[in-house]
């Protein structure tokens, strides 16, 4: 089920991983803790090849900004109980705590690209927002 448009920063947790669908779709995956006093970990989902790059120079304790849609779904542990999983399908992620020009420049084109041709990202009206 998708929730929301998220922004979060955290640090990450485990080093990304990519896999391929059946359908040959490149998809990298980590994880970020984004609880400062106790582990809140949520699963970053990237299916963009623009954001390969920047994906798989992550390491582990790095700081991450993540901008993408907020999911969740749940799944069966080994014991049988069941656990939620909160995901994120990316639209950007950007290394914290860097100057480089190389991030720096990651992403105003493309943010705009991915915003105008991503179906998927439907706008809200007020009358929909909560508070």
């Amino acid at each position: 089920m998708s929730l929301a448009k998220a922004v979060v920063t955290g640090t990450v947790y485990r080093t990304p991983e990519k896999r391929f669908t059946q359908n040959n779709v490149a998809v990298s995956a980590f994880v970020i803790n984004i609880g400062e006093r106790e582990e809140t970990l949520i699963r970053v989902l990237s299916k963009r090849n623009a954001l390969d790059e920047i994906v798989s120079s992550l390491n582990k304790g790095e700081r991450v900004l993540v901008e993408g849609r907020l999911q969740t779904a749940t799944a069966k542990t080994d014991d049988g109980a069941e656990r939620r999983i909160y995901e994120i399908d990316a639209n950007t992620i950007e290394k914290l705590g860097e100057s480089t020009v190389s991030n720096s420049n990651f992403g105003t084109e493309e943010i705009v690209k991915f915003e105008s041709d991503d179906i998927s990202n439907e706008l809200i009206n007020e009358d929909e927002i909560p508070f």
